[in-house]
């Protein structure tokens, strides 16, 4: 799993695994209010939903990082909506909170906690972590600049307070593009007719629908080829599962075949289309 005897001793106190810990505590929020069941469900502006479970997540974020990154500005979701726009230069924190509302409501468990930092542009280090994506325990991937890409399972997902030892991790890598046997990932709330045309050109021998950031996951460890999005998308929502990508050696790229940007215009966070690929671009 690692590449030399000093990776576990080093990699617990590295920047991934410190945002992993911040990740796994606003997780156990959200599934506070997850398992109590009956969410009371709020529309902001552009309609989308928010619950108690958003702010509740945001809240733990927004302290943890605060307080042991002071100096680096956050952009969080439910922040920005309620009008708090942070200044920031090319280094900042982009967070979802609770990404994936629409299947937390559901009650289908692929939601995620989405935290990445950005240092000119790029989602140098970043963690998505979905507690209730596993029944038997939540599902941990996260990236750091120096050590890469790893996943871990949280087991106590309600009292987890720490990343588990680097014993226990599984280093992510995408898998070789076999072009006979594509796997292609689309989103289970937000597809298109684009993303369906895109889709009908590659002929992907399967497709699977997940909500939320875990589609970068799976691409992540390499168990599945590509994830196309034409549809809104905001930069907190990609971010984190980005660098995850991109330090297992995937890519994220736009339509133009250049990686995405982020933070570039402060109050401007929308994305346009993008095409995440696991090990290979299909031409």
């Amino acid at each position: 799993m690692r590449d030399d005897d000093s990776l576990p001793e080093a990699a617990t106190r590295g920047l991934g695994a410190s945002l992993a810990v911040i990740a796994i505590e606003a997780g156990a929020a959200i599934l506070d209010i997850y398992r109590a069941g009956q969410v009371a469900v709020a529309r902001k502006d552009d309609a989308s939903p928010v619950t108690e479970a958003d702010h509740a997540a945001e809240a733990v974020i927004l302290k943890r990082l605060a307080g042991a990154f002071p100096h680096i500005p956050v952009v969080a979701e439910e922040r920005i909506t309620a009008g708090d726009m942070p200044l920031h230069t090319d280094r900042l924190f982009l967070v979802d909170p609770l990404d994936g509302t629409r299947e937390f409501i559901a009650g289908h468990g692929e939601f995620t906690v989405n935290i990445a930092l950005i240092e000119n542009g790029s989602p140098v280090a970043g963690v998505v972590y979905a507690p209730a994506f596993r029944k038997e325990a939540g599902w941990l991937c996260f990236a750091d600049p120096v050590f890469g890409a790893f996943e871990a399972d949280i087991g106590d997902v309600a009292n987890a307070t720490h990343v588990p030892a680097p014993e226990h991790w599984r280093r992510l890598q995408v898998r070789m593009l076999d072009e006979h046997r594509v796997i292609a990932m689309a989103s289970r709330s937000h597809c298109d007719p684009q993303t369906e045309a895109f889709l009908d050109r590659l002929a992907p021998a399967e497709t699977v629908v997940a909500g939320s950031s875990l589609k970068f996951c799976v691409l992540a460890c390499g168990a599945a080829d590509v994830y196309p999005r034409f549809s809104p998308t905001m930069e907190w929502d990609i971010a984190a599962g980005d660098a995850v990508l991109r330090a297992a050696g995937g890519k994220v790229l736009d339509e133009a075949g250049t990686p995405l940007v982020y933070g570039r215009t402060r109050g401007d966070y929308t994305n346009g289309a993008f095409i995440a690929w696991g090990g290979g671009k299909a031409d």
